[in-house]
């Protein structure tokens, strides 16, 4: 089966095509979905920021058109990046999901961070570049681990005070320069929880455009410690028995993809599907 969703740089000179349309209100939507023609969106004389070719979608060139500003787009709505991810269509969330990093790197690098001048896209090219000083800024992403910790029939969860009420989940954090994601993994662990891990396994990877990072899925057993939540990071962590398990995050996160895995095998159930 081909591939629905291919990225790409296309050329914005080039007429025709479809269009994601992006402002400070979220992504915008009607009854047709999230693709608009590309032409008619330019013919309404909205404040456009910028412009950027950002793939093909069933064989159709896509772009990204980035209002500057509130904006009303005629028989259509508004929403954010998170709502389109509890939405069943997700080929076209992964559309919006990349659209929303070029709209970060894009509206970050509109000016050299080096001196200062204008920044202009470079043809067939996913980069600003500065005449002036001649510096190129190319999308950025953040390395970030997730991970699992298990002791037995036990899986360590815990809260944000930023997550949904409830709602348990694994720990996460970004990389630090000069580590490894393993390493990552330790020094995350012990300070968010005070805990102690080994064994730890990499399982998977998932893109987090929220706004630019990569999860890199890990597995880790328990070695040794007593749970103590991080102040103003972590409000709450137990062990979980795996067929006793609180709410947990939505179905289509890596976070959700590691426990389900691993209940999966506690319980001889059939294996779950890596997202995406």
């Amino acid at each position: 089966m081909s591939q629905r969703w291919i990225t790409s740089v296309l050329d914005t000179q080039t007429r025709g095509g479809l269009a994601v349309v992006f402002s400070k209100q979220g992504f915008a939507f009607d009854d047709n979905g999230v693709l608009f023609s590309r032409e008619w969106v330019k013919g309404l004389d909205l404040p456009l920021a910028f412009e950027h070719g950002i793939g093909h979608f069933d064989g159709e060139p896509v772009y990204l058109l980035v209002l500057d500003g509130a904006a009303q787009l005629p028989g259509g709505q508004w929403q954010g990046l998170r709502a389109f991810m509890l939405n069943d269509d997700f080929a076209h969330y992964r559309v919006l999901a990349y659209a929303a990093q070029i709209a970060t790197w894009a509206n970050e690098h509109r000016f050299c961070g080096r001196c200062g001048a204008a920044n202009v896209q470079v043809p067939r090219e996913r980069a600003m570049h500065c005449e002036a000083c001649d510096l190129r800024a190319y999308p950025r992403i953040s390395p970030s681990m997730i991970v699992l910790i298990t002791r037995g029939d036990e899986i360590l969860l815990a809260r944000s005070p930023r997550f949904v009420t409830g709602v348990y989940s694994t720990l996460a954090g970004f990389a630090e320069p000069g580590e490894s994601a393993e390493e990552c993994v330790v020094r995350e662990v012990f300070e968010e929880v005070q805990l102690e891990v080994k064994n730890i396994r990499y399982v998977g990877s998932q893109c987090w455009p929220f706004p630019h990072s990569m999860m890199l899925g890990f597995h880790a057993e328990y070695a040794a410690g007593d749970i103590v939540p991080q102040a103003d990071e972590i409000e709450d962590a137990q062990w979980f028995r795996v067929d006793a398990l609180p709410p947990l995050p939505m179905s289509r996160s890596i976070a959700r993809y590691l426990i389900d895995l691993y209940v999966a095998q506690r319980l001889g159930l059939p294996e779950p599907t890596m997202p995406g």
